[in-house]
């Protein structure tokens, strides 16, 4: 890429290998964490007799704390979902993510995950991929502002293949990270996204996430239903500010909290995790709380859940991903705001069904719209929150209910708690994503160093 002859032709052949790099990535975290739910979590639930219940608390507690002691003296900066990190270095420092922080953010993110933590692989896979982007931009050796684009192709890279949803990773990143439509930056995620979806097809398969065959058959059969639509984007509203102040609260409360020692913090939220997870288990014989969620989730979509299971794993998981995350963890939000809005949405569709009397298939359809809207709530990405439920059902039917669940998830949210949850994240450690640096300001090794000194952003930022 060095000996090609101008820095245009660079960028294009450093997006096209990134894309397939990024693609092999995200595969490798993946299964990594597959194989690690059977290793340890799985296998604590599955345990003999009452024993599962001391392992289920147990097993992630351990978890939490061998990540809590990487966190904290190998890789600080593998910390929290991984979204605000990719943010800061795309604003700060030209999108520079070292090996150290991605190589980090693989290890101990999939050991967490593995051993029960209520985090998603979603943002985590994206600060890899953005990571391998940022080596292969420096490799390069291109212009500080192209490898802040590459940085940004390599977010698109993540989300595609961490959701299968190429389409999904290109609205996601223009609302997400560059914060709108920029035509320079746009063809080079589109080509990242969609060679990172490719070769994620060709590992894992061209099937959506989850595996419903009548998920494509859901439609709006009623319009009687719009009612319980309109009622589940207000629900969605107050669950995703009921998520992210107790996030923020409670994060700020370990912060505050000097009589246990940081590398411990992360195991105590991780044991409080499992307990919700043993509650779960004990009562619904199912865990979506402590390890994958997907399974669980397919559930709801099915319609295979009680309406008073819905509504409480709705809770558990809110509770179980607050202790994960504010504790110190390592793993991202993406699943478990899905996780919550298709309980809520589900519990909301038993409503339907017992006032209009309407099929009992009404509760997966109100599934699939409380993931997009809860999803909306927090993230603040409406038009991702509907393309990436389109690209994970492949269910086209709900077009008006996902837009009005979500819009008013949405909207509401944002009227109550103007501020989004990543970036009231990087507030609460006193980073402020309200200026870019000039390139002028960037260090001698092209990491900007400089711009970090007087910022006063640290390392764990």
């Amino acid at each position: 890429m060095r000996r090609l002859p101008n820095e245009r032709q660079r960028v294009l052949a450093t997006t096209i290998v990134a894309g397939g790099l990024c693609g092999l990535a995200a595969c490798a975290f993946h299964i990594s964490a597959t194989k690690l739910y059977g290793l340890l979590i799985d296998r604590a639930a599955s345990a003999h007799g009452n024993s599962w219940i001391w392992w289920t608390i147990l097993t992630p507690a351990v978890g939490g704390l061998v990540a809590g002691l990487g966190l904290t003296y190998w890789v600080p900066a593998a910390a929290g979902s991984g979204i605000p990190q990719v943010k800061v270095a795309y604003t700060y420092r030209f999108g520079a993510i070292t090996i150290k922080e991605t190589v980090g953010k693989f290890v101990l993110c999939a050991l967490q995950l593995g051993s029960g933590a209520s985090l998603g692989v979603e943002g985590p896979t994206v600060q890899i991929c953005a990571g391998v982007s940022s080596f292969l931009s420096r490799i390069a050796r291109l212009t500080p502002q192209n490898r802040k684009r590459m940085t940004s192709a390599g977010m698109a890279a993540g989300i595609a293949a961490a959701f299968n949803a190429p389409f999904a990773a290109v609205t996601f990143t223009l609302e997400e990270l560059i914060g709108g439509l920029d035509n320079t930056m746009l063809i080079g995620i589109m080509v990242a996204a969609a060679l990172a979806a490719v070769v994620e097809h060709s590992i894992l398969g061209v099937n959506p996430i989850f595996h419903v065959p009548k998920l494509e058959a859901y439609t709006l059969s009623k319009a009687s239903s719009l009612i319980w639509y309109a009622l589940l984007g207000f629900l969605s509203a107050i669950v995703s500010v009921a998520f992210t102040d107790s996030l923020l609260g409670l994060r700020a409360w370990f912060k505050r909290l000097k009589a246990v020692p940081r590398w411990l913090q992360p195991a105590i939220g991780a044991a409080a995790t499992g307990a919700m997870a043993v509650i779960a288990l004990w009562f619904f014989h199912v865990n979506g709380i402590a390890g994958d969620p997907y399974k669980t989730l397919t559930q709801a979509l099915l319609g295979n859940l009680p309406v008073t299971a819905m509504a409480v794993l709705c809770v558990l998981k809110l509770a179980a991903t607050v202790t994960s995350y504010s504790s110190g963890g390592s793993g991202g939000i993406f699943a478990p705001s899905l996780f919550m809005g298709g309980m809520l949405g589900g519990a909301v569709g038993y409503l339907d069904v017992l006032v209009f009397h309407h099929p009992l298939d009404t509760v997966g359809a109100f599934a699939v719209v409380g993931m997009g809207a809860v999803f909306a709530g927090i993230v603040r990405a409406p038009m991702t929150s509907i393309l990436i439920i389109y690209e994970m059902t492949r269910g086209y039917g709900l077009v008006l209910p996902m837009m009005i669940a979500n819009m008013s998830a949405y909207g509401l949210a944002r009227h109550w708690r103007h501020t989004p949850v990543y970036e009231a994240l990087l507030e609460q450690d006193g980073i402020f994503l309200d200026r870019e640096v000039d390139p002028d300001e960037e260090g001698p090794d092209g990491s900007g160093t400089r711009a970090e000194d007087e910022l006063g952003v640290d390392a764990r930022s």
